[in-house]
C-alpha cells in the first residue's frame, strides 16, 4: 500500500508560479499511474493532470494545458505538478493520487490519495 504526501503548496500572485510535490512512500513508486486532481470549495474534485508508470504519456485537463506540467522522477518516488501563469480560479487543494497500471483521468479509478496541498492566487 502506498502512502502519498504533497508539499509545495501556498499563496502566489496571480501570473506567478508554484511546483507541487508527492513523495510516495510503502509500495513500487514506478507501477503505479499518477494523477493530480484539485477541488475548490463549493465544488467537485476535478482532474488536473495524469502521468503513466515511466512518465511516456501524459495527459491534462483544457483549463490548465499549456501552463501546467507534470512529471515524475522515479528514482524518487516523487512526482511533480510545475504551475505557471496562475490564475484566481486554480486556487483549491491538490491532490496527488496513484492507481496501478494505467492512468486515468477518473478520481474514481484512484486507489491512493494524498491530503492535498492547498494553492492560494490572489488577484
Amino acid at each position: 500500500q502506498v502512502q502519498l504526501v504533497e508539499s509545495g503548496g501556498g499563496l502566489v500572485q496571480a501570473g506567478g508560479s508554484l511546483r507541487l510535490s508527492c513523495a510516495a512512500s510503502g509500495g513500487t513508486f514506478r507501477v503505479y499511474a499518477m494523477g493530480w486532481f484539485r477541488q475548490a470549495p463549493g465544488k467537485e474534485r476535478e482532474f488536473v493532470a495524469a502521468i503513466s508508470t515511466g512518465g511516456a504519456i501524459i495527459y491534462y485537463s483544457d483549463s490548465v494545458k499549456g501552463r501546467f506540467t507534470i512529471s515524475r522522477d522515479n528514482a524518487k518516488n516523487t512526482v511533480y505538478l510545475q504551475m505557471n501563469s496562475l490564475k484566481p480560479e486554480d486556487a483549491a487543494v491538490y491532490y496527488c493520487a496513484a492507481r496501478p497500471a494505467s492512468y486515468s483521468r477518473s478520481s474514481s479509478d484512484y486507489a491512493y490519495w494524498g491530503r492535498g496541498a492547498q494553492v492560494t492566487v490572489s488577484s
